[in-house]
C-alpha cells in the first residue's frame, strides 16, 4: 500500500483536485474585492471625497488600465453617478460579492464533501477487497472486530481529508495571504503587525498541538482493542459463564475503561490549553490594530476608511488562520491513522487480483490428476505437520485418508482446499500449482469442507445456494426511475474505483448445479438435501413458520383440501382425538380462555396488552359480564396456585406447566391475594384487575385441571367472541386475523394452519407420530417440494445459530455437494453427527456422486477406518509420514497401522 496518504489522495483524485484549486483560484478575486469595497465606500460617498461639489458626479464601474509604455486606455467610461446614486450602486455591489464568494464556498464545500465521500468509498473498498486476499495464515493473528472497526471508523477521517488535502491550504492560505495583503496595502506597520502575530500563531499551535496527536493515537488503539475484546466476550460468553469468568471479564473491561478515560481526560486538558492561547493570540491583534491603528488616525497618517477596512479585513484574518492551523493537525492525525490502516493491512503474500478475477463464463471440468510433490506442511509456529509427501490422484478416484490425531491428514486436505499453504514443495493439476489458479477453477471444481461451519445472518437458501454465486449472469432490465438510479450508481462506483457490479442480477449458478433455471432448481436440491439427511429437518422448520402468501399461494390456496385430507388421515390412523379443532361457535377446550376469546391471532405489531386497554374490547367485556367473571376466575387460579406451589424451590418442573405465572410471580400475587381479599370487581383497581384476568387468559382447563371452567362460562365467552366480532371497528379489525375454516392465516404457522385447532394435551407423546403424518399428507398431494421452499426461507440467525451443530455441518456439506466439482475435499465434516449417522451419509454421498454422468474424485478424512471399505483407496498416515497405502482389503490382510486404526 501507498505509505504516504497524501500521495494516495493525488494518484486517484489529481483531475479532481486540479479542478477546485482552479476554482479557488477564480475566488480570490471577489474575495479581495470584498475587502476593498468597505474602504471605496466609506472614503466616497459616505465621506464625500470625489463630491466635494454637490453636482459632483462619479464614473461606476469605469474599465480602464494605465499600462506601461501605452499610457491610460480606457475601454468603458463607464455611468456617471451621484453620491447616493453611487453609494447606493456600491452597496449593491458588495451585496453582490457577497452572494458571489457564498456560492463560490458553497460549490467549494460540496465538491470538497462528493471527493471525500467518493475517497471513502474507495478506501473501504480497497481495505476490503485486500480482506478478501489476505493469506490464510494472516486471519489468525488478527481480530475480526478490530479490521471491522477499521474499516468501519478509523478511516472515516481519511475520506473527509480528502477533499481538504489540497484545496483546504491552498483556499483558506489564500484567503488569509489576501486579506494580509490588503491590510498591508493599506497600511505597513499594522500589516506587519498583523503578520508578526499569524507567525507566532503557526509557530506554537501546531508544535503544541503534537501531543495532541500522540493521545489521539493512543485513544484510537485503545479504543480498537476495547472492541476486539467484547468481540471475544460475545464469541466466547458461554466459555466465560462455563467458568465463572465473567467478574473476571468485568475487570479487565473496568481496566481498559479507565486506561482509555485517562488518554481522553489528557487529550481534553491539551485541547482546550492549545484553544485558550490560540483565541488569546487571536485577540490581542484587535487590541494593537484600534490602540495603534487609532492613534495613526488621529495623527492624520491613516483615514478612517483604511482604519475600517483594515479592521473588516483582520475579521477574516483568525477564521482562515485558525482553520488552516486546524487543517495542519487533520493532515498530521489522518496520516496516524492512514500509517495505522497501513501497518495493519499492508500484508506480505497478498493473494494476487488475478486469483479473483471475475469469470461469467462456465469453467471448464478438471480432468488432469492432483499431483503431490515433495509436500512439506508446517502450522504457523513452524512446528511441522506433513514431512516431504509424494502421491496423486485421479480425477474419478475415491480416496480415504485415516489416521490418528495429528497424523497429519487434516493438514492435507486443508492443503488440497488452499486453507494451508506449502512450506515448501507444492501441488498441482494438469502442471499448474494449485495455488495459481484462480478461484473461478478452485472455487467451482474443487470443493473443500471441513468440520468448521459458517453462515451468514441470512435464509437457509441463501447459505444453501451461496456456493453458487460467482458472478451475475442474468442482468435485469431496469425501466424508466429504476434505470437512472441504476445508470447513477454505476457511474458512482466507477467513479469511487469500485466494481460495476449489480448485487441485484441473478448470481445464481444454475447450469452448475444441474438446473436450466430458477424454476426446476429445487428439484436439484432436493436430492442433495436427503444424501445428507437434512430434508426432514427443513420441513419441521417449515411447519413451525409462518408462510409468505404471495410467495407460496400454490399450498396456500389448497389450504381447505389439506385440511380436509388431514381429518381423513387422523381418522385412518385413529389419531382424531389428538387435535380439537377450531370451530366458529363451540369453546375449544385445548386452547387458552384468550384464544377462545379472541378467536383469532393478533397481527404483528399488535399486542395482547394493547388489546386489552382498547376501548372497544374493554367495552365488549364489561357489557357481556365476561370482565367479572374472569376475575373470579383469575383470583381462584391465584389461590391455587400459591397454595400448590408457594414452598416448592424456584427449579421445580412443576413451574414448566403454570404458564399463566413463574416461580418469581408466586410472593407479589400472595401479596395481591391478601389485599384483595374480599374486594368485589368494581372496587378493585384497575392495574389489580388487569394483573388477576390476565392469569384466566392462559388457562387450559385439561392441562391445568383447577376445574373452573364451567359451561356457562365457556358459553358467555364464546357469546363475548360473537359480540366483539359483531360491531369490531376497523383499526381493530385489520390487526386481528380471524380464524376461518376457509382461509388460510398467514399471521400463524403452517402446522396450526395444518391442524386448525389445538393438540390434546393428554396425547402428547404422539407429537412426532403426527409431524410424519403431515410430512406423509403433503408427499401425497404433491405438495411437499412447496413446504421444503418455505423451510429454506427459515432465518438462520447470526452465524447459523438459529441452527443445531449438526445442522450446520450437514447445511455446510450440502452446500458444496451442490456446486457438482470435479474435486471433493472432506476434512471430517461430520464430527458432530454420531457414528451411524456419519455412515450413511457417507454411503449416500460416495454412491450418489459416482451414479452422476462423471464420477468426481473424492478425498475424505474419515474419523473411522472402518469407513474406509467404501473407498477404492486409503491413506494412512502417522507422525506428518504416508505409512501406508492401498485398498481396504490390502492393508486389512496386512498387520500394519490400518489394522491398529480398525481395532
Amino acid at each position: 500500500m501507498e505509505k504516504s496518504l497524501a500521495r494516495y489522495i493525488w494518484s486517484n483524485t489529481y483531475p479532481q483536485q486540479v479542478w477546485i484549486l482552479l476554482v479557488v483560484a477564480a475566488s480570490m478575486v471577489p474575495y479581495f474585492l470584498a475587502f476593498d469595497l468597505p474602504k471605496r465606500i466609506v472614503n466616497g460617498p459616505i465621506q464625500g471625497q470625489g463630491f466635494e461639489d454637490p453636482d459632483a458626479t462619479q464614473h461606476f464601474m469605469a474599465i480602464a488600465f494605465d499600462l506601461p509604455w501605452l499610457g491610460h486606455i480606457e475601454f468603458f467610461e463607464g455611468f456617471p453617478l451621484g453620491r447616493v446614486g453611487t453609494l447606493m450602486a456600491l452597496s449593491s455591489v458588495f451585496l453582490a460579492l457577497v452572494v458571489l464568494n457564498g456560492l463560490f464556498k458553497f460549490y467549494i464545500n460540496t465538491y470538497k464533501g462528493r471527493l471525500g465521500e467518493r475517497m471513502l468509498r474507495r478506501i473501504r473498498f480497497s481495505l476490503v477487497d485486500r480482506v478478501l486476499r489476505f493469506p490464510p495464515m494472516h486471519f489468525k493473528r488478527v481480530k475480526s472486530a478490530e479490521i471491522a472497526t477499521m474499516i468501519k471508523d478509523e478511516v472515516e477521517p481519511l475520506g473527509g481529508f480528502t477533499g481538504d488535502a489540497f484545496v483546504q491550504p491552498a483556499l483558506l492560505g489564500g484567503q488569509a495571504l489576501t486579506a494580509l495583503g490588503f491590510i498591508i496595502l493599506q497600511n505597513f506597520w499594522l500589516g506587519m503587525i498583523a503578520a508578526a502575530i499569524v507567525a507566532l500563531q503557526a509557530l506554537i499551535i501546531p508544535r503544541m498541538r503534537r501531543r495532541l496527536l500522540e493521545l489521539g493515537r493512543q485513544r484510537q488503539i485503545t479504543a480498537r482493542q476495547l472492541s476486539g475484546r467484547v468481540s471475544e466476550i460475545v464469541d466466547g460468553i458461554h466459555t466465560i459463564r462455563g467458568h465463572d469468568a465473567s467478574n473476571l471479564e468485568r475487570a479487565d473491561i473496568a481496566d481498559r475503561l479507565g486506561t482509555i478515560f485517562f488518554i481522553r481526560y489528557d487529550l481534553y486538558q491539551w485541547k482546550f490549553m492549545v484553544k485558550f492561547i490560540n483565541n488569546f493570540l487571536a485577540q490581542v491583534t484587535p487590541f494593537l490594530f484600534y490602540a495603534i491603528g487609532g492613534y495613526l488616525a488621529l495623527q492624520g497618517r491613516l483615514d478612517i476608511g483604511q482604519l475600517i477596512a483594515v479592521i473588516s479585513a483582520y475579521k477574516d484574518l483568525p477564521g482562515p488562520l485558525k482553520e488552516l492551523i486546524d487543517w495542519d493537525q487533520a493532515r498530521q492525525d489522518v496520516q496516524v491513522k492512514y500509517a495505522q490502516v497501513v501497518e495493519q493491512f499492508d500484508v506480505e503474500t497478498l493473494v494476487g487480483p488475478h486469483i479473483q478475477t471475475l469469470v461469467t463464463t462456465p469453467v471448464e471440468r478438471l480432468s488432469d490428476a492432483l499431483v503431490v510433490s515433495n509436500l512439506v506442511l508446517s502450522d504457523d509456529s513452524g512446528a511441522p505437520l506433513i514431512n516431504r509427501l509424494s502421491l496423486e490422484i485421479a480425477p474419478d478416484e475415491t480416496v480415504a485418508i485415516v489416521g490418528r490425531s495429528n497424523s497429519g491428514a487434516e493438514a492435507l486436505a486443508e492443503a488440497f482446499g488452499r486453507i494451508l499453504w506449502p512450506t515448501s514443495g507444492h501441488i498441482s493439476i494438469g502442471g499448474r500449482d494449485i495455488l495459481d489458479l484462480p478461484e473461478s477453477v478452485t472455487g467451482r471444481r474443487i470443493s473443500f469442507v471441513s468440520s468448521e461451519t459458517y453462515f451468514f445472518h441470512a435464509t437457509l437458501r441463501d447459505n444453501l445456494l451461496y456456493g453458487l454465486k460467482h458472478a451475475p449472469l442474468k442482468t435485469i432490465e431496469y425501466g424508466g426511475k429504476h434505470q437512472r438510479k441504476y445508470k447513477r450508481n454505476l457511474l458512482e462506483a466507477q467513479r469511487s474505483g469500485n466494481p460495476a457490479l449489480d448485487l441485484n442480477s441473478d448470481w445464481i449458478d444454475y447450469r452448475s448445479a444441474g438446473a436450466s433455471g430458477p424454476d426446476d432448481l429445487l428439484k436439484v436440491i432436493r436430492p442433495v438435501l436427503d444424501a445428507v439427511m437434512i430434508s426432514q429437518d427443513i420441513f419441521d422448520l417449515a411447519l413451525r413458520s409462518q408462510v409468505d402468501v404471495m410467495a407460496h399461494h400454490a399450498l396456500t390456496d389448497r389450504i381447505i383440501e389439506i385440511r380436509q385430507a388431514m381429518r381423513r388421515r387422523l381418522r385412518a390412523d385413529n389419531l382424531e382425538d389428538i387435535v380439537a379443532p377450531f370451530e366458529a361457535h363451540a369453546y375449544n377446550l385445548q386452547a387458552t380462555v384468550g384464544e377462545n376469546l379472541l378467536f383469532g391471532t393478533m397481527r404483528q405489531g399488535m399486542t395482547g396488552q394493547a388489546l386489552a386497554a382498547h376501548r372497544y374490547f374493554r367495552k365488549v367485556m364489561g357489557e357481556t359480564g365476561v370482565s367479572a367473571e374472569l376475575y373470579q376466575m383469575g383470583l381462584a387460579i391465584a389461590e391455587n396456585a400459591v397454595e400448590l406451589f408457594r414452598d416448592l424451590p424456584p427449579d421445580h418442573p412443576f413451574f414448566q406447566q403454570l404458564t399463566f405465572m413463574s416461580a418469581d410471580d408466586i410472593p407479589a400475587y400472595e401479596a395481591l391475594l391478601q389485599k384483595l381479599q374480599g374486594t368485589p370487581f368494581e372496587e378493585a383497581s384497575a392495574s389489580d384487575r388487569t394483573s388477576i384476568i390476565r392469569l384466566s387468559f392462559s388457562y387450559v382447563e385439561p392441562r391445568h385441571r383447577f376445574g373452573l371452567l364451567t359451561e356457562a362460562l365457556m358459553t358467555r365467552i364464546v357469546e363475548a367472541r360473537e359480540a366483539f366480532y359483531a360491531n369490531i371497528p376497523a383499526d381493530l379489525a385489520e390487526r386481528i386475523e380471524r380464524h376461518d375454516a376457509e382461509q388460510f392465516t398467514a399471521s400463524v404457522s403452517l402446522m396450526d394452519n395444518v391442524l386448525f385447532g389445538r393438540l390434546s394435551f393428554q396425547e402428547v407423546d404422539t407429537t412426532e407420530r403426527l409431524r410424519q403424518t403431515i410430512r406423509d399428507l403433503f408427499e401425497e398431494l404433491g405438495l411437499a417440494d412447496h413446504v421444503l421452499s418455505i423451510g429454506l426461507d427459515f432465518d438462520v440467525g447470526s452465524q447459523g445459530r438459529r441452527l443445531n451443530a449438526v445442522q450446520r455441518q450437514k447445511l455446510n456439506l450440502a452446500r458444496a455437494l451442490l456446486k457438482r466439482s470435479d474435486y471433493f475435499i472432506f476434512n471430517r465434516p461430520l464430527s458432530a453427527l454420531d457414528q451411524r449417522a456419519q455412515d450413511r451419509i457417507v454411503t449416500n454421498i460416495v454412491k450418489d456422486l459416482h451414479e452422476e454422468g462423471h464420477r468426481p474424485a473424492i478425498v475424505w478424512v474419515l474419523p473411522n477406518a472402518q469407513m474406509g471399505e467404501l473407498f477404492g483407496r486409503i491413506l494412512v498416515f502417522d507422525n506428518g509420514n504416508l505409512v501406508e497405502s492401498g485398498s481396504f482389503d490390502e492393508l486389512s490382510g496386512k498387520n500394519g497401522m490400518f489394522n491398529q486404526l480398525l481395532s
